[in-house]
């Protein structure tokens, strides 16, 4: 059992929410047919299996790195509850049936993209995690790549509004998470971050542009509810400029508590225990509806 555990574990499981955004193409378009509902599904299934598979990589690389920190160490492969034997097994079985449903189920562009974002996987867990402001990019970018992924999966046109979007959300995410790890290995005496490009100074920094990137994100939202696109969608698209001051009041809320050491230090994990995320997003699908 406490094999079973410790595999799950190494799967991250919980980290399957940035998953969710291979749906986002469906629903910005609103293609809620069965159809495309099913597709959506089986790309996120087949996307979650080629993460979870990345996940297993990354931490067999960052072995010694996560000995040394608080939680971290408590990682199957750096405490020793998985070698790398069957990690390598898991990677494997991972990706091949990953591959499987794709080749299965999917078009062959959605293969296309999930073959770029196991280069980049690979890329980041190998070198371009030690590069700042590089690794930041390359995480984004792999947000972005679920987005697009969802769109040829379904044969759904995504925007550049969107891509945008998500790209400025998912740097805010990205560098929210190097700021947090900054602060807590700063706050341990370390004068560098080990296994990572940044210094512990570095976390006023990260803080800025990280901050500074959410709010981009709702100037881009703010922009694309005035332009010619989104009147093919919304019959009122004035009121999807209601949602950027709750992305704003979310994303500066978020940095707030990261900056008071309240928060968790997987982002991810964070979002999707605090209750107020679903309450912004309750009222943000809200408006959206009304916009429609």
């Amino acid at each position: 059992m406490s094999d079973i555990r410790a595999v799950l574990k190494a799967l991250r499981p919980h980290q399957w929410l940035k998953n969710l955004l291979v749906l986002v193409p469906l629903l910005a378009a609103h293609r809620l047919d069965q159809r495309s509902i099913l597709i959506a599904a089986t790309a996120f299934g087949s996307f979650s299996l080629f993460a979870s598979g990345g996940y297993v990589l990354n931490d067999l690389f960052d072995v010694t790195s996560d000995k040394l920190h608080s939680r971290k160490r408590n990682r199957p492969f750096a405490s020793g509850a998985l070698t790398i034997g069957p990690g390598i097994l898991l990677l494997s079985v991972t990706w091949t049936v990953g591959f499987g449903l794709a080749a299965l189920f999917l078009p062959i562009s959605f293969g296309v993209v999930i073959t770029i974002y196991l280069i980049g996987t690979i890329a980041y867990s190998i070198r371009l995690k030690r590069e700042p402001v590089l690794d930041v990019l390359v995480l984004a970018g792999l947000y972005v790549v679920r987005v697009v992924a969802g769109g040829v999966a379904g044969a759904i046109s995504i925007s550049t509004w969107l891509l945008a979007f998500t790209l400025f959300v998912s740097l805010s995410l990205a560098f929210l998470k190097r700021f947090i790890e900054v602060r807590e290995y700063k706050g341990q005496g370390f004068a560098e971050v080990p296994g990572r490009g940044y210094r512990a100074d570095d976390a006023v920094w990260l803080h800025s542009v990280g901050l500074s990137s959410a709010y981009l994100a709702a100037v881009v939202l703010a922009i694309y509810a005035n332009s010619a696109d989104v009147v093919r969608l919304y019959s009122r698209p004035e009121r999807l400029l209601f949602i950027c001051p709750l992305l704003l009041y979310w994303a500066t809320r978020a940095w707030l508590r990261a900056h008071r050491g309240e928060m968790h230090d997987d982002p991810v994990v964070a979002v999707a225990l605090d209750p107020t995320t679903y309450v912004i997003a309750a009222i943000s699908v809200a408006v959206v509806v009304s916009a429609v």
